[in-house]
């Protein structure tokens, strides 16, 4: 099942994506994509509605976040071993952490903005996990319980703010609109492996980024234990996993986001985003 919201920023109205890829209300339904309706028998509840009976949506309205009511947006850091070494970083020998401002959050395809001062804003396809069942102290056997599903992330960067500036790395990765999620949140029953799903980026139409799950340092079954070892997991939350090889960091000579650019990228199954970038 493929969960999505549309409509205008802060007016979005839950929806499905039926399997002719016409999106369908769910207004009559739940309110939202957010909070007890990502629970597992929720989901199963909505799963079993007949997408052909639902209102169809005319046009082509934004789309935005595929998840609402974020409460924690939390990051894995060099998670993949050939960004690691890309970046001349050494795979840790534990998941590095960081947080990013729920206040990043926009849609798949709405404008990046280049934060005022910045000259390093930088690019990163990756693998955003849903949580849909509270956890805390999960076992990795019971781990994907309490995921709800996965969608497209672009963990925009700001290098200069995040590795000059001093402090962590939080302040180069939360500046608004730093945090394109979805399209759709794409329930667990449709993706087979999380650890095998290729992954793109382009910028102007060139591939920056062509990557897998596959080399994923720390898996999803994984994260998702780890992290409910130090703090409480809940609907709605997402964890963005990693990015692989091919961020403008990592270029000779490196190259970055600068107004007019056009960024694109997708993960197979997930969807696609596409990204204008503004100053901000």
């Amino acid at each position: 099942m493929k969960l999505l919201r549309y409509g205008s920023p802060g007016e979005e109205k839950p929806g499905l994506l039926d399997s002719e890829g016409n999106i369908r209300d769910l207004s009559n339904h739940v309110d939202d994509i957010a909070g007890d309706v990502l629970l597992p028998d929720s989901l199963a509840r909505l799963k079993a509605l007949d997408a052909a009976s639902l209102p169809r949506v005319e046009g082509n309205p934004r789309i935005g976040a595929c998840v609402a009511g974020t409460g924690k947006f939390i990051c894995i850091g060099l998670n993949y071993s050939d960004h690691a070494a890309e970046t001349g970083a050494t795979v840790p020998p534990e998941p590095i952490i960081f947080m990013k401002a729920t206040s990043a959050i926009v849609g798949p395809n709405d404008a990046i903005e280049i934060p005022r001062d910045s000259i390093k804003t930088d690019w990163e396809v990756e693998l955003g996990v849903v949580i849909g069942k509270t956890a805390k102290y999960v076992s990795e056997a019971d781990a994907m319980d309490h995921v709800a599903g996965y969608c497209v992330i672009n963990d925009v960067s700001e290098r200069a703010f995040q590795a000059e500036r001093q402090g962590q790395w939080t302040k180069g990765k939360s500046a608004d609109t730093f945090g394109p999620t979805g399209p759709w949140l794409v329930t667990t029953d449709e993706i087979a492996d999380p650890q095998s799903l290729p992954m793109w980026l382009e910028v102007n139409g060139h591939r920056y980024q062509n990557g897998s799950t596959v080399t994923m340092v720390y898996g999803v079954r994984y994260l998702v234990s780890y992290l409910s070892q130090f703090m409480s997991l809940q609907p709605g939350d997402i964890i963005s996993t990693g990015t692989p090889p091919g961020v403008g960091l990592g270029q000779k000579p490196p190259v970055y986001l600068k107004p007019g650019d056009v960024v694109t990228l997708g993960i197979e199954g997930l969807g696609q985003q596409r990204q204008s970038v503004v100053q901000g």
